[in-house]
């Protein structure tokens, strides 16, 4: 939400809770990759986008890169922090994540966050006690914990980023400890791929540094492809 009002002085922003996650409909389905695509095409589809820029962060950005090398035709630009999807281990920060939503008490969700980022003090407790109250929603650890199982037959995205058509921007923070910037290097075969690292930042650079990262993500979607 930090980042909303400035990107909204130039675009269009629409800004969905993905289906099983946030305050969304949490339905007791398997949660596979396909799902999720078929979510956010009919999502679009509602509302009568035929094409958008894309911003995904992490998981969600995992299902962006997907969406865009299947339907490229209906993403004009691809924004990506810290997408998921290329780890071969878990990382400390991320078992931490995952036994937060596992067990959200205000304890676990705070040590998570505070891992997470890079400087603690970004992190509020009205983003922790929120964390906590949606993964107490009924469905919302089938859903998560769903979304884990579902993913490990994705398919592998090692061979299939030059298929990544779309302009592209990769956003790191230099200090993330979930998803960290080894993984980065995967993304420099992606045809129209441009990179910003923030300095000094964690997983969450639109919450860490979020007048950086508006004015990278505007630097990006306002110039000529």
């Amino acid at each position: 939400m930090p980042v909303v009002p400035g990107l909204s002085r130039h675009f269009r922003v629409v800004v969905p809770d993905i289906i099983g996650f946030g305050y969304s409909d949490k339905p007791t389905v398997e949660y596979t990759m396909d799902f999720f695509l078929s979510f956010l095409q009919k999502f679009l589809d509602n509302l009568n986008i035929p094409a958008a820029s894309v911003v995904g962060s992490s998981f969600g950005g995992w299902i962006a890169m997907e969406f865009a090398i299947r339907f490229s035709r209906r993403i004009d630009k691809l924004v990506l922090a810290a997408p998921a999807g290329r780890m071969q281990s878990s990382t400390h920060v991320l078992d931490q994540y995952i036994m937060a939503a596992l067990y959200p008490t205000r304890e676990n969700a705070l040590r998570a966050f505070m891992d997470m980022a890079y400087d603690p003090s970004a992190v509020t407790e009205d983003t922790v006690i929120d964390f906590v109250n949606r993964m107490r929603l009924p469905n919302a650890k089938y859903a998560f914990m769903s979304t884990l199982l579902g993913i490990r037959d994705s398919p592998n995205l090692s061979d299939r980023l030059p298929k990544l058509l779309v302009p592209t921007l990769l956003i790191w923070g230099d200090n993330d400890n979930m998803i960290p910037m080894q993984y980065l290097e995967d993304y420099r075969q992606v045809p129209q791929g441009e990179i910003v690292i923030l300095k000094d930042c964690g997983h969450t650079p639109y919450v860490e540094k979020p007048d950086e990262f508006n004015k990278a993500l505007l630097n990006f979607l306002v110039k000529e492809s």
